[in-house]
C-alpha cells in the first residue's frame, strides 16, 4: 500500500523532516505496546481477584474468562507474575470445586503451562495426587477428565522427577477403562498418557519391564492383558464409526513404535553358542521339523550324532551346519530371528514342516534356505518397521493390522516367511539369487503395507495378488509412466516408430505360418488322436493342408500336403461361437476352452476350413497371421504384449544417449535465414 500523498510531499520537499516522522512513528508503536501490556496487566489483576470471590457465579465467570484469556502469552506472563499458578493449584488441592468450576480451573492451568514460562518440577505431590484421583474415578465430568489426562501427560513428558511421582499414583490398568467410552478426545489423551509413561521410563526400568514381558509371553496372564488392551484400541478406536483425527493417528503411531521397540533388546542380543538354554531352541526347531527326539548320550557314537545333526541343520538352511548358533551372533537381528523361527515352528507347525521338507528335497542350488532366510527377513522387517527408533513428532503413519493381535510382529513374520518361499519358487531362484529374492520380497511387503490393511488376513490376501509376475508388471508400468515418457516429444517418437514395430510383428506372424502347425481333429463324441497340418507357402499366396497319420516331429513339406487354398479366395476369418464347427457341434458349445481356441477360414460362397488351436499362443499367431494376409488389423492380446515389449525396448535404445538430459516440451526455434548465402566451407 503506497504512503499518503502528503507524507510523500513532505519527504520530497523537506528531506530532513522524514527521519523525524520515523522517530514519531517508533514512539507511537512503543506507546501502543506499553498500553497493551498495561491493559493485560490490569485484566490479570482483576481476574486474580475475581477468582477468589466468595460468590460462586462471579467465580465461575472469572474462571471462564481466565481460561479464554490465558491463551495470550502477554496476559499469561502478567497472571503468572501475580503467582497465579500457585493460586490455581491451591484451588485444585482444596477439593472444594466441582463441575464447571473445576473444569475451567484446569483449562486455565493447562493454557498457562503451555507457554513454557513455569517449570513443571515445581508442583507438589498433593497436586499430583488430586489430578490422578480425577483420572481414577469411574464417573467424572468429561472436561475435567480430559484436562486431567492432559496435565498428567505433560508432567510425565516434561519432568523425570514427576514421572516417578505420577507412576506411583496411577497404573495403566486404571487408564485402560477410559478407552471403552466413545469420546475420541478422552481416548486420545488416555493412549497419550500410556505412551508417555512408557516413553519416559528410565532405561533400567524399561529393561526390567522387557525381561518381565519376555517371561510373561508364554503365560496366559500377559496374553490376556495385551489382548484386552489391543482389542479395546482396535474395537473402540480404530474400528469405530468416527474418523480418526490427526492427534489420535499420531498417538496410535507412537503406541505402535513403542510396542515394536520392545523387540530391540532381543534384536541387539547376540546368541551365546555355549548357552545350553539357547541351544535347546535350535534342537527344538530340529525336533519339530524332522519329528525326532533329542538322542541320549548313549545312542550311537559321537561322530555319528554330529554327522546326523550336521545333515539336519543343512536341511534347516543354516549357514553354519556344524554350529548353527554362530548364525545368530550377527546383530541385528540377533536372538529376535531365533524367537521368530521358534514361534513359526510352534504356532504354524504344518507350514513350517512343509517349507523345511520341501526345500530339503530340492537340489542344493535351488533350495530356499529357511535359516538364512529367516535371519535376513527378520532384519528386513525390523528395518521396515524401524524397530529401535524413537517416534517422530510429526508422523501419523500407523498400521491397523498390528493392533489386531497381541503377537503381531511374530504373525507378520510368519506371513512374510511363507511369502519369501513362494516368491523363491516363482523366480526359480538359486543360491546366487538370494539377494534378488530378498529385494523382491521387500517390495512386495512395502507395497502391501501402503494400503494399510485392517487385519493380518487382509495383508496376506494383498500379498497373494502381488506375485513376482505382478511386481515385474508394476515396475514396467511405473518406468513407462515416468515424466520423461509422458512428454510430447517422447509420445511423438513412439507414434513414429509404432508402424515399424507393427510391421516387424506382422513379418514374424507370417513366418510362423510358413513354418506351419499341427492341429488335432476333434469330434462331438470325444477327442480323437487324428491330426492335420496347415502351413503358408513362402510367397504368402497359398495355404497347404492335409491329414496326417500321427503327430509330426518337425515341419511337414509342402509336397506331402495334398489340399490347397489360395489366399485370394479367403473371404473372412471368424472366431469362437461364430465358427461353423462350433455351431454344428452341440457338445463343444459347453467346452469354454475349445471355444476360445476355435477359428475358421471362410472361402467361396459356403466353404470353410475349421481350426482348433493346440494352445492360446498358436491361436493368436494364426488369427493374427490370417488377418495380416487379408490386410486387417492384428488385435490379439499377444500382439499387444509384443508391441509393448518391442516398443519399450526400442524407445530405451533410442533414448540411451539422452540419459539424465532434460528433453524440452517444444522443439527449439529455427534460426532466421542469413541475409545472403555468399559463404563457402573449404573441406580441405
Amino acid at each position: 500500500m503506497p504512503p499518503p500523498a502528503d507524507i510523500v510531499k513532505v519527504a520530497i520537499e523537506w528531506p530532513g523532516a522524514f527521519p523525524k516522522l520515523m522517530e514519531i512513528d517508533q514512539v507511537s508503536n512503543a506507546d501502543s505496546t506499553n498500553f497493551y501490556i498495561t491493559e493485560k496487566a490490569q485484566m490479570a489483576q482483576q481476574l486474580h481477584e475475581r477468582i477468589q470471590s466468595s460468590s460462586m457465579d462471579m467465580k465461575l465467570d472469572a474462571l471462564k474468562d481466565l481460561a479464554n484469556s490465558s491463551r495470550d502469552i502477554t496476559f499469561a506472563q502478567e497472571f503468572i507474575n501475580l503467582d497465579g499458578i500457585s493460586l490455581l493449584t491451591q484451588m485444585v488441592e482444596s477439593g472444594t470445586d466441582f463441575g464447571d468450576l473445576l473444569s475451567f480451573t484446569l483449562t486455565a492451568f493447562v493454557e498457562l503451562m503451555d507457554h513454557g514460562i513455569v517449570s513443571w518440577d515445581s508442583f507438589s505431590v498433593a497436586f499430583i495426587k488430586k489430578i490422578a484421583s480425577y483420572v481414577c474415578k469411574s464417573a467424572m465430568d468429561t472436561a475435567v477428565l480430559q484436562r486431567s489426562l492432559a496435565i498428567l501427560e505433560s508432567m510425565v513428558l516434561n519432568s523425570q522427577d514427576l514421572y516417578q511421582k505420577v507412576a506411583q499414583e496411577i497404573t495403566i490398568g486404571q487408564l485402560i477403562p477410559h478407552l471403552q467410552g466413545t469420546d475420541q478426545d478422552i481416548q486420545t489423551y488416555t493412549i497419550a498418557v500410556i505412551n508417555a509413561l512408557f516413553l519416559k521410563a528410565p532405561e533400567e526400568k524399561r529393561q526390567v519391564q522387557h525381561t518381565l514381558i519376555l517371561y510373561l509371553h508364554s503365560s496366559a496372564m500377559f496374553s490376556v492383558c495385551l489382548k484386552f488392551y489391543f482389542s479395546l484400541v482396535c474395537q473402540n478406536v480404530i474400528r469405530s464409526n468416527k474418523p480418526i483425527n490427526d492427534e489420535m493417528a499420531h498417538q496410535l503411531y507412537v503406541l505402535q513404535v513403542l510396542t515394536f521397540n520392545l523387540l530391540e533388546d532381543r534384536m541387539m542380543t547376540k546368541m551365546d553358542p555355549q548357552d545350553q538354554a539357547q541351544r535347546d531352541i535350535i534342537f527344538e526347531l530340529r525336533r519339530i521339523a524332522f519329528d525326532v527326539e533329542c538322542e541320549s548320550n548313549n545312542s550311537g557314537s559321537i561322530e555319528k550324532r554330529k554327522s546326523m545333526y550336521t545333515r539336519d541343520y543343512k536341511k534347516l538352511g543354516f549357514i553354519n551346519h556344524v554350529n548353527p548358533a554362530v548364525d545368530f551372533t550377527q546383530i541385528p537381528p540377533g536372538m529376535l530371528a531365533l524367537d521368530n523361527m521358534l514361534y513359526f515352528a510352534r504356532h504354524h507347525q504344518d507350514a513350517y514342516i512343509r517349507i523345511v521338507l520341501e526345500n530339503s528335497s530340492r537340489e542344493d542350488k535351488h533350495e530356499c534356505p529357511f535359516g538364512r532366510s529367516s535371519i535376513e527377513l527378520t532384519k528386513m522387517l525390523c528395518e521396515i518397521l524401524k524397530v529401535g527408533e524413537l517416534p517422530n513428532e510429526n508422523c501419523h503413519d500407523f498400521h491397523p493390522m498390528f493392533f489386531t493381535h497381541d503377537r503381531s510382529f511374530e504373525e507378520f513374520f510368519c506371513i512374510c516367511i511363507q511369502l519369501l518361499n513362494k516368491t523363491w519358487k516363482e523366480m526359480r531362484a538359486t543360491s546366487e539369487d538370494f539377494n534378488k529374492v530378498m529385494q523382491v520380497v521387500k517390495e512386495q511387503i512395502t507395497r502391501a503395507l501402503t494400503i494399510k490393511p485392517n487385519s493380518l488376513d487382509q495383508f496376506k490376501s494383498r500379498l497373494q495378488n502381488l506375485s513376482y509376475t505382478e511386481i515385474l508388471k508394476l515396475r514396467q508400468s511405473e518406468r513407462m509412466n515416468q515424466e520423461d515418457f509422458q512428454s510430447r516429444p517422447i509420445l511423438e517418437l513412439r507414434e513414429k516408430i509404432q508402424p515399424e514395430i507393427m510391421e516387424l510383428i506382422k513379418q514374424q506372424r507370417l513366418n510362423r505360418l510358413c513354418e506351419g502347425t499341427c492341429f488335432r481333429k476333434i469330434s462331438s463324441r470325444r477327442r480323437q488322436d487324428k491330426f492335420w497340418y496347415c502351413r503358408l507357402s513362402p510367397n504368402h499366396k497359398v495355404l497347404h493342408y492335409g491329414d496326417l497319420e500321427e503327430s509330426p516331429q518337425g515341419e511337414v513339406p509342402h509336397d506331402s500336403l495334398q489340399d490347397k487354398l489360395p489366399v485370394a479366395d479367403i473371404k473372412a476369418v471368424v472366431t469362437g461361437k461364430d465358427c461353423p464347427h462350433m455351431k454344428e457341434k452341440g457338445a463343444l458349445k459347453q467346452n469354454k476352452e475349445v471355444l476360445e481356441l476355435s477359428f475358421s477360414v471362410l472361402y467361396e460362397s459356403d466353404e470353410y476350413l475349421n481350426f482348433i488351436a493346440p494352445d492360446k499362443h498358436e491361436y493368436c499367431v494364426w488369427t493374427d497371421g490370417l488377418n495380416a494376409l487379408l490386410g486387417k488389423e492384428m488385435t490379439s492380446e499377444f500382439t499387444r504384449s509384443d508391441m509393448d515389449t518391442l516398443l519399450n525396448m526400442e524407445m530405451k535404445l533410442r533414448l540411451l544417449d539422452l540419459e539424465n538430459i532434460q528433453i524440452p516440451e517444444v522443439p527449439p526455434p529455427i534460426p532466421k535465414e542469413p541475409s545472403n548465402y555468399d559463404f563457402v566451407y573449404d573441406c580441405n
